[in-house]
């Protein structure tokens, strides 16, 4: 049996990179799948714990050139995200300093190097080269240490990285220069060629400063996952013999019992035992109001208790709390790919050995041309020595691999604080694609809490109808079962003894009563067991949802004997989240087993365009897939379990959360919080986070493609691609930072849609 851990892998620069750690896990045997995110230095690894050990696969990983530590299964999420952030913060510091050093012996040089040449100085302006080679070389040695450890780490394996660009960038610039140099003062040709000991010097400040602006960024991009993890609570107030005591978090079991006072965050997933109060859930479902809370009710760990002193007791700790599987889900979807980004990948993986053929058919190129045209031999190196270096430093594919994952990291951490959780690339994907949104009804439009409005009369009084339709449906789970059961139990009524039970999905239950068989159920019910006629139809229930409740006796007929209205009143945003839909250009669509009147009359409320009703739950799904015949990109929303075989039918399933159990959701994309207004937010997140992705990979193609040429034809000084390859990286994450400020909702006071946001 496959299992699924996560390394945190060190020392990655590139795409070229990735592809190479992935190719080293992949060759251990065991080892099924490897997919390494750049932005967050962490490789989510698939294998057969019989054939091979996470150990070996890091150890793998660290031969192949890079740093690799399993992450420990033993340590909470918390503390495996402070030692990765602990880790980044060391190599975001070493770039500091190597980019420090490099600024500090590249630009007194330049600097002075130009005033002394405009100032027409020739005598000290000399001298300055010395001056230029004793810094230039220090350089080498000081800043230039890390690339040449990572570039003969490669060397020696037999592969090539960003490493071994730049390595090479810096030594020809500084071996050319050198030899130049030595060359003049030798005698060797009478003119002193243009030198590049701080090209060489620059190339390594600016590339330093590169990485550690590009550390510090990628720092801000995952920062989603620090301040989720931020939420919880490093300690609880237990109870313990009556009296509190003040315990590690981490040290709480289910069944312990926690105090939690007004002001406090919530440790724990738990069951209010005492008290009562509001607590706020904003940062985990993104919904601004706090919501009431008493004995009997669930909150989740990270929440915050605004006015009253509750006691909970722990239903879910550590990994298993709401919290650590919205953490779990984001990592996740932080590591998925789409088809483009595994392109790129493979493009990267060749990508630097094409670019050292470049580089050398570029030094031949320009070394035939110069001769061809009798120059000086210096002169003629120079050029080649200035065309080769801007070539390998402008050719570095670091931006292509930090393209998407830099996107996907902002756009699912955004999406992860507004209560959106986007399970993986291909759901992030497809919702941008949609344009027919399916909603289930009970629990999506309305609240999912039905209430008995009336009792109509056909053969049995009104109290009989109640308990023994509440006799057949107390062991049902759905909704509309509780509510008969509720009041039923309200009028303290008196059941009679169940001997057998039998549910009928999509239709209701039958149950042996003493003495006779009750069906409690919809028109189809009665139909499959033999009512048929004007009598499922003769008391209209006004738009509400009717239960029929009939009898049979032995082997008799079966006979009416009441109807059971109930109301579910719609939610008091979803006619603004329909609206918003509707505003996004998308069609939608009702579609639910209760009967049409109940259905018609809640999609008028509601403001949605077309209804499907009296639908049993397999039949969705074909409702779903006739749509998607006619060439409808279709999203299905529903409650993440009744409607299961929609969501999955579906382009995309959207499940509406139950807070504590959001890893059971079979959605695409949870909507923690249970509310509509996250459906348009979802889809405007998907097309706001696609763009960046295309964006991104387009500035990155781009960038490649224009600039090696315009560095092979000599017409980019070194200095210059340095810079702009610098710049590319930070280029590439600032795009993508952009999506933190994405209006994923645009509303007037009112709460209603006011303009479309494309």
């Amino acid at each position: 049996m496959e299992i699924e851990s996560a390394i945190s892998v060190g020392g990655m620069d590139c795409a070229s990179c990735v592809a190479h750690v992935e190719k080293a896990a992949r060759k251990v045997p065991g080892v099924a799948t490897c997919q390494v995110n750049l932005a967050r230095g962490r490789a989510v690894v698939t294998f057969d714990p019989a054939m091979t050990s996470l150990a070996k696969v890091a150890a793998a990983i660290t031969d192949s050139g890079y740093t690799a530590e399993p992450e420990d299964e033993g340590l909470s999420t918390e503390n495996v995200e402070e030692q990765r952030v602990h880790r980044q913060k060391l190599e975001a510091l070493a770039w500091y300093h190597r980019a420090l050093a490099g600024v500090i012996l590249w630009l007194p040089v330049e600097f002075t190097h130009w005033v002394l040449y405009l100032a027409h100085n020739h005598s000290l302006h000399a001298a300055m080269n010395w001056v230029a080679l004793v810094t230039s070389t220090i350089a080498i040695v000081f800043v230039g240490k890390g690339f040449y450890v990572g570039a003969w780490k490669g060397l020696k394996r037999g592969t090539t990285n960003m490493d071994t660009l730049i390595a090479l960038g810096a030594t020809v610039a500084y071996s050319y220069s050198l030899i130049a140099f030595a060359g003049f003062k030798l005698g060797w040709w009478g003119q002193l060629p243009d030198l590049y000991f701080m090209e060489a010097t620059g190339l390594l400040a600016l590339i330093s400063i590169g990485h550690w602006l590009e550390a510090r960024a990628r720092d801000s991009a995952g920062s989603a996952i620090r301040q989720l993890l931020n939420l919880a609570p490093a300690v609880a107030q237990k109870f313990d013999g009556g009296q509190t005591h003040e315990v590690p978090v981490a040290s709480l079991g289910v069944g312990d019992r926690v105090m939690v006072r007004p002001g406090d965050r919530v440790p724990i997933d738990g069951i209010v035992t005492e008290g009562e109060s509001e607590v706020d859930e904003s940062m985990l479902t993104g919904e601004p109001l706090p919501v009431a809370r008493t004995i009997g009710d669930s909150v989740i760990g990270g929440t915050v208790n605004q006015n009253g002193r509750l006691t909970v007791r722990a239903t879910k700790v550590g990994r298993d709390t709401a919290l650590a599987q919205i953490v779990s889900l984001v990592e996740k979807a932080q590591s998925s790919k789409p088809p483009v980004q595994q392109l790129a990948d493979r493009i990267a993986a060749i990508f630097v050995p094409v670019v050292l053929a470049i580089a050398l058919t570029t030094g031949i190129g320009w070394y035939l041309w110069g001769g061809g045209h009798h120059w000086e031999t210096a002169r003629t190196w120079g050029m080649i020595a200035k065309a080769v270096c801007s070539v390998l430093i402008i050719a570095c594919p670091c931006a292509l691999g930090l393209a998407l994952p830099a996107a996907l990291m902002v756009g699912t951490g955004v999406g992860a604080r507004r209560g959106i959780l986007i399970r993986d690339m291909d759901a992030l994907q497809n919702a941008e694609k949609i344009d027919t949104v399916v909603l289930d009804k009970t629990g999506t439009i309305t609240r999912g809490k039905p209430a008995v409005v009336d009792v109509i009369e056909a053969g049995w009084p009104s109290a009989d109808i109640l308990r023994f339709a509440a006799a057949a449906e107390q062991y049902s789970e759905h909704p509309l079962a509780k509510a008969i059961v509720n009041r039923a139990r309200e009028q303290k009524l008196t059941f009679p003894e169940t001997l057998g039970f039998k549910s009928e999905a999509g239709w209701g239950v039958a149950a042996e009563l003493v003495g006779q068989t009750v069906l409690v159920g919809n028109a189809a019910l009665l139909e499959i067991h033999g009512l048929h006629g004007t009598d499922l139809q003769s008391q209209s229930a006004s738009g509400r949802t009717r239960v029929f409740v009939a009898s049979r006796t032995g082997t008799e007929a079966v006979v009416m004997r009441g109807i059971i209205a109930l109301e579910d009143e719609i939610k008091p945003d979803s006619r603004s989240a329909i609206a918003d839909l509707h505003a996004l250009r998308l069609k939608t669509l009702l579609l639910t087993g209760d009967n049409r009147g109940a259905a018609e009359a809640v999609a008028a409320k509601a403001g949605i365009d077309e209804v499907h009703a009296d639908v049993k739950p397999a039949g969705k799904a074909e409702v779903i897939r006739e749509l998607q015949s006619r060439g409808h990109k279709v999203a299905m929303v529903g409650d993440g379990i009744n409607d299961a075989p929609a969501l999955a039918k579906a382009d995309l399933g959207i499940a509406i959360g139950s807070g504590s159990d959001i890893a059971k959701e079979t959605g695409g994309i949870v909507l923690v919080s249970g509310s509509l207004q996250g459906v348009g937010a979802a889809i405007r997140l998907s097309r706001a986070t696609m763009r960046t992705i295309r964006q991104n990979l387009f500035l990155a193609f781009v960038y490649n493609v224009l600039a090696i040429p315009l560095a092979a034809f000599g017409l980019l000084n070194p200095l210059i691609a340095a810079a702009a390859m610098a710049l590319s990286d930070v280029t590439v994450i600032g795009n993508a930072l952009r999506l933190k400020w994405v209006k994923l909702e645009i509303r007037n006071p009112k709460n209603e849609v006011r303009k479309k946001l494309e």
